[in-house]
């Protein structure tokens, strides 16, 4: 069991459900395992708490809420933020849990579930996303006039802020980190998505596109795709 230690500062957790007795099943457990936790009554709560609470660790998040489904809401955490996401649901088709994965959720548990299950769960995931984090450097990348500047989040084209999601981020610093290098749909889905992505590979595909849109001619010059292998920085000659 998840203990917190002397001068660690507590994880923070958001429950979305709009069922009263789950959430409250599910902050019970959390907060013995040493956790704080926040409820939200239905999607549209859980972005305005997402937001205006600050410092959420991970999100549980129904599929089926008022408002806003759990998807829609997956999505708009996934514009701004890498935090971790866990799916609790009822609904048990191979179709919910693939729109789960690709709306950006993390891992997904169906009801009836094992509340101890669920916190060894979501310690997996924490655990995870902070050794994500310790593995990031702390470093600048510059290739002919794009600024990333990875710690900041924040990427640059001649002075002009490019504003991408975590995602296009990501993509753009792994093949920028290694020009020339080629990668493949897999490979990107391994290291940005995660090996226990579900979903289409070609998810990446629509990524690339959208950031190659967004990055404008540095995007269409240096951005290539290479058929039938994958995707590379290309580094021209002044």
């Amino acid at each position: 069991m998840y203990i917190v230690e002397s001068g660690e500062k507590m994880k923070r957790i958001l429950i979305a459900d709009d069922e009263a007795l789950i959430r409250r099943l599910v902050c019970d457990f959390l907060k013995n395992a040493g956790y704080e936790t926040i409820e939200a009554v239905d999607g549209k709560d859980a972005i305005d708490k997402f937001y205006s609470v600050g410092s959420i660790s991970l999100v549980i998040c129904d599929i089926m809420m008022p408002e806003i489904d759990g998807w829609e809401v997956c999505r708009k955490i996934r514009e701004t933020s890498s935090v971790p996401i866990l799916v609790l649901t009822a609904r048990s088709q191979e179709f919910d849990e693939i729109m789960s994965f690709e709306s950006g959720a993390d891992d997904y548990v169906t009801k009836p579930f094992s509340p101890g299950v669920l916190v060894k769960r979501v310690e997996a995931l924490l655990k995870r996303s902070q050794n994500k984090n310790e593995s990031k450097s702390d470093e600048i990348i510059s290739v002919d006039g794009l600024v990333i500047d990875i710690p900041a989040h924040k990427v640059t084209h001649d002075g002009k802020t490019i504003e991408l999601t975590i995602k296009e981020h990501n993509i753009l610093v792994k093949l920028a980190s290694n020009p020339e290098r080629i990668y493949s749909r897999e490979q990107l889905l391994d290291s940005i998505w995660g090996v226990d992505f579900i979903g289409d590979s070609r998810t990446v595909d629509s990524h690339v596109a959208r950031l190659r849109t967004k990055l404008g001619t540095w995007g269409e010059k240096h951005l290539k795709t290479v058929y039938g292998v994958g995707y590379k920085i290309e580094v021209t000659e002044s």
